[in-house]
């Protein structure tokens, strides 16, 4: 008998009314299709869906080579370049990524995580780009940061561009006869650019797990917050804090300039947090449907979800909040806890195999894996490090020199904040 069934059996014992077969029909199978039921399995570069889209330009060589190939291949990299190179995880990796990683994590703490790896010359990010860059302000000014994928970005943080930034920022300081008392606040999930911006402006950065925290240090430094890229997570935190919908407005950047993101003077001068129209893919998909399907099957089931879900997924769940809570959450929960989470499935799916004493399923039954994460493949991880082996840095993440000033400003405002 493996440790799931083990697990399962002490599970049916506690709660005798759950049908573990209907679970993995209804909820875990479907989704895991995608690549995490298959554990570390890995197909040949060559035949994963939608390549040519992702990048053309890594060696040939590369496209064929089997699981079995690209293990050893890493592995005897990994040897020669020893403790010169680090290899970092995020929690919504693909499992045949997460078994290379020295550390895994959220993006803030995986960069935190490197800062302190003095004696790495070699920085390799398993992520997508603006964590390699948040990690690139954060080095040493000999350390080197890679992003095996050049081309693993996030969809949230594409949402909102520098040029885009100043256009909304110029408009609001022309409503608000300027903008000393307009604090901009940037989410860990945006372009380096933006944390500059926020720097050179008198902002900060906030994490998933410290917004709260962070939109108490805005308040007290001017009258209102614009908040971006992603709009539920700064919705959600506003309600934490007793702050009413009739008090944020949501700058809708896709009108252009000139269009006052589709509101007018009357909305923004009564509005205390103004949100720019952002969201995460994955996170918005989930749904109340989803929920009370879950609380219908499973009477006791803990829901728990990302902040960046929603705001009535946000109020129907038990609790949310960041990967990192996510992962402790489910850790302290006691055996024979059914907790259905509402976030990427890399990391449910990692849970509900680590906890096999606990049931644990994504909400959405159909939802694949962070499409641009995805694109980090152990052919691209075997590119990287065989080419530092022989002398050559591929893929580095290197943030403009004024750009990494005014973040770095804005990153150690955030870490200032106890």
């Amino acid at each position: 008998m493996t440790n799931i069934d083990v697990g399962q059996e002490k599970i049916q014992k506690q709660n005798p009314y759950i049908d573990f077969e209907k679970v993995l029909q209804q909820f875990n199978t479907p989704q895991l299709q995608c690549e995490t039921d298959n554990g570390i399995a890995t197909i040949p570069l060559a035949d994963e869906i939608s390549f040519d889209s992702w990048q053309s330009d890594i060696p040939q060589e590369y496209m064929k080579l089997s699981a079995e190939q690209l293990t050893e291949r890493i592995g005897i990299a990994r040897q020669k370049l020893g403790s010169e190179l680090i290899v970092l995880g995020h929690h919504y990796q693909r499992e045949d990524i997460i078994q290379y990683a020295d550390y895994r994590g959220d993006s803030f703490a995986l960069a935190q995580y490197a800062a302190t790896q003095n004696d790495a010359k070699y920085i390799i990010f398993c992520g997508v780009h603006f964590m390699a860059e948040a990690a690139d302000i954060l080095a040493q000014p000999d350390q080197h940061v890679i992003l095996p994928n050049i081309e693993a970005g996030c969809s949230m943080a594409d949402m909102a561009s520098e040029p885009d930034l100043y256009s909304a920022w110029n408009e609001l300081s022309a409503i608000f006869d300027g903008t000393d008392d307009l604090i901009p606040v940037t989410y860990m999930n945006s372009a380096a650019s933006l944390k500059s911006f926020c720097g050179e402006h008198g902002g900060i950065v906030c994490t998933s797990s410290n917004a709260e925290k962070v939109l108490e240090w805005a308040f007290e430094q001017g009258k209102r917050v614009f908040f971006f890229p992603d709009q539920h997570l700064g919705r959600n935190t506003g309600h934490d804090m007793g702050i009413s919908d009739n008090e944020m407005s949501l700058w809708n950047w896709r009108l252009g300039p000139g269009r006052l993101g589709g509101l007018n003077r009357e909305n923004l001068l009564q509005s205390r947090i103004i949100l720019w129209q952002g969201h995460c893919s994955v996170h918005q998909r989930f749904s109340l449907t989803q929920i009370d399907q879950a609380r219908e099957r499973f009477p006791e089931v803990e829901i728990l979800v990302h902040p960046e879900c929603r705001a009535e997924v946000v109020d129907a769940a038990d609790a949310s909040g960041s990967t990192g809570f996510i992962v402790d959450y489910v850790a302290n929960a006691e055996a024979g806890s059914v907790i259905g989470i509402g976030t990427e499935i890399n990391l449910v799916s990692r849970l509900s195999h680590e906890y096999p004493d606990k049931t644990i399923f994504c909400l959405d039954p159909v939802v694949c894996p962070c499409s641009t994460m995805y694109r980090v493949h152990p052919a691209y991880l075997a590119w990287v490090m065989e080419s530092l082996v022989k002398g050559h840095v591929v893929n580095q993440i290197s943030v403009d020199k004024n750009i990494k000033h005014y973040a770095a400003v804005a990153l150690q405002r955030m870490l200032n904040i106890k």
